[in-house]
């Protein structure tokens, strides 16, 4: 796969502008998952038990619904689009929608898996008071959780970057469709897709882009790009689920991004037990009362079960 913008665009003078790469650990960094699950979850239930949750999810809880995640251990190394660049020129964008057309069927034909469930039934039962996700899937609402932020967005929606209307991607597929009805990347079957609905296309030439309907102006995915913020709004939110909450339980992100790290030193600062499910390192380990090196679908039904 192509990592720099020199080689997505090999027949035009480029700019001297990198995509950015998504640093993983080596295979050789992945850990077992636990022969004695009841014992390694114990120390996460005592830190948690009779305590009101507020929970921190990234793309590693939605591996077992068959979408990628960014930095497990021997994963693909990614390089996805900043906004600086998809908002730059137009080929960038011809670039991104080519390789969405295809990445963001991914995410739209998931399922909620086991630990998306076990989630929305510790909220109904008044044990989680929210979710925080990472994830642009939507997987959570879709298991039954009702108090959820997006902290980076929803793959499944589209907005204008001049007027603000937003669409769904569903009906954006179908213009693309219509205005791209011959257009294959070289090798479909190789198109990975990624957490961001991303597909790792390399030729996007032809390609042709749809702008708003309503205005003209250019159309993006209603999603946090790599050098985009997050909304204040969404913060604010998230801020009153940790707010609401006595503990706080992250689970499948390695917390590699200070959007959702804030939360971690808010409650670390709080003195509220921190646990962290997750099958590799994080950068939030300093602060967690108890670190748990396995599979989120089967921890987080135990902890349902138990909790």
């Amino acid at each position: 796969m192509a990592h720099r913008i020199e080689d997505y665009f090999p027949s035009s003078d480029a700019p001297n502008l990198r995509i950015k790469s998504v640093g993983v650990p080596p295979a050789s960094a992945a850990r077992p998952d636990p022969e004695d699950l009841d014992a390694a979850l114990q120390p996460a239930f005592q830190a948690l038990k009779y305590r009101r949750i507020a929970v921190l999810t990234g793309a590693g809880l939605s591996t077992d619904s068959g979408l990628p995640d960014y930095r497990s251990p021997g994963s693909q190394v990614r390089s996805p689009m900043t906004i600086q660049q998809f908002m730059a020129e137009e080929r960038w964008r011809r670039h991104y929608w080519a390789r969405n057309h295809l990445g963001w069927q991914g995410p739209h034909r998931a399922e909620p898996n086991a630990g998306h469930r076990a989630l929305a039934d510790m909220e109904k039962r008044g044990i989680v008071t929210g979710v925080v996700t990472q994830n642009v899937d939507r997987l959570h609402t879709r298991a039954g959780s009702l108090h959820t932020v997006d902290l980076h967005g929803r793959y499944d929606e589209v907005v204008c970057t001049r007027c603000g209307e937003v669409t769904s991607r569903e009906s954006l597929h179908r213009r693309l469709s219509v205005l791209n009805p011959d257009w294959v990347p070289d090798d479909p079957s190789k198109a990975a897709i990624a957490p961001d609905a991303d597909a790792t296309v390399v030729n996007t030439q032809g390609f042709r882009v749809a702008d708003c309907q309503r205005c003209g102006g250019i159309l993006r995915t209603n999603v946090v790009f790599f050098g985009g913020a997050v909304r204040p709004e969404d913060v604010r939110e998230a801020t009153a689920f940790v707010d609401d909450a006595e503990a706080l339980l992250v689970a499948g992100s390695s917390l590699p991004v200070g959007s959702a790290m804030r939360f971690v030193r808010m409650a670390d600062k709080r003195d509220m037990p921190i646990v962290i499910i997750n099958r590799g390192g994080t950068k939030g380990d300093t602060y967690a009362d108890a670190i748990i090196h396995a599979g989120t679908s089967e921890s987080l039904t135990w902890l349902a079960t138990h909790l």
